[in-house]
């Protein structure tokens, strides 16, 4: 089943298949004569998210753990409460000294982590990135969707709904966090399209719902007059679409766009606000990178540019695709990870977000 792109809307039909995943197998091509590899029936997984309180993050956390039981294996979720580095130091620590077969992390800092997972790599455990990369050798990171498109849809986005026109901001999570970083980065490019568009500001709320409430608080104050935000975080949009739409009298004019999850975004959806935001799978995300960690960790598949993979027989296959295949990071991003794509992000409107419960 082909997703349709964001100029479209997906049906309930398609986008409630992608609640389940299994996938990857058969990475690159086994050579004539050679035995074929299998995943063991048992093995341990670290799975290090952001934080551990984040809605977004745990839906991910299950999706991997849903992957990881299809074969026996057993998935262990670690990490602090904020967004930083030093908070997922302790867990990578602890999956060395358990012998984890593989981490599944989603990284709080581009480099800082790099030291911690090379001692686990030395200690023969699989680095799998997912969410957000550790920029890192030798990793292999689950990208939710095309960076550079992400970025640019979420401007286009943004301008069809305010006419091109206006100033905007930026409501973002930690100021350190990769995917925010690269996403804000293509946002600012695609913004060269919309010469009557200005971005005034980008703020940080830390993926916690206080202070991304502080930091909105201060920009309306700072610029009364803005026609629209973006907020690449599903905390910070929803923290946003909550506060305005209790201010709908001041901020009537006010458009809010970004990466959201539908549960937490369907009150909120078609009022004056908001009228249309994106996101893809998270549980989907997780599960790939999930099945990625234990066929990578195994031998069955390969971390190598140009191999290509596809979902194990007792895997549910994904409507994102029925392959996938492993290419170098964005060229000039400085990102040492080989990379794999689920899938398109997804537009939802009041047509269509209270189809979906993720």
């Amino acid at each position: 089943m082909k997703l349709k792109s964001l100029k479209h809307l997906a049906s309930k039909k398609t986008l409630i298949a992608l609640s389940v995943v299994g996938m990857v197998a058969g990475l690159g091509a086994v050579p004539s004569g050679a035995a074929t590899k299998t995943i063991p029936s048992k093995g341990l997984v670290y799975i290090i998210p952001k934080d551990t309180t984040n809605p977004y993050e745990v839906i991910a956390d299950n999706g991997v753990k849903a992957a990881l039981k299809t074969e026996g294996w057993k998935g262990v979720v670690d990490s602090g409460t904020v967004d930083t580095a030093a908070a997922q130091e302790p867990a990578i620590q602890a999956a060395i000294a358990a012998k984890a077969n593989a981490i599944v992390i989603a990284a709080n800092d581009p480099k800082a982590l790099c030291p911690e997972l090379e001692k686990a790599r030395r200690a023969k455990i699989t680095i799998i990135g997912f969410d957000s990369d550790n920029y890192c050798a030798g990793n292999l990171f689950i990208n939710q969707a095309n960076t550079q498109e992400i970025g640019a849809s979420e401007v286009d986005l943004l301008a069809g709904e305010i006419h091109d026109t206006g100033q905007i901001a930026i409501l973002s999570a930690a100021a350190t966090a990769t995917n925010q970083n690269a996403w804000i980065g293509y946002m600012k490019q695609e913004l060269t399209k919309y010469p009557k568009m200005t971005l005034v500001a980008t703020v940080y709320g830390n993926d916690d719902p206080t202070v991304s409430l502080t930091v909105l608080q201060g920009l309306l104050t700072q610029y009364p007059n803005l026609a629209g935000i973006i907020s690449p975080t599903t905390v910070g949009i929803s923290t946003a679409a909550q506060y305005l739409s209790t201010h709908e009298s001041t901020y009537s004019n006010l458009i809010l766009t970004g990466l959201g999850l539908p549960s937490q975004m369907a009150t909120y959806t078609g009022d004056d606000n908001v009228k249309a935001f994106e996101l893809w799978n998270p549980f989907d995300l997780g599960s790939l990178a999930g099945w990625a960690a234990m066929e990578i960790n195994s031998g069955v598949v390969a971390n190598k540019i140009g191999a290509t993979f596809s979902i194990p027989a007792k895997g549910t296959k994904l409507v994102e695709a029925k392959s996938w295949t492993v290419t170098k990071a964005i060229a000039g991003s400085g990102d040492p990870s080989n990379f794999v794509t689920l899938g398109a992000p997804f537009v939802f409107t009041a047509a269509n977000v209270k189809d979906f419960n993720f």
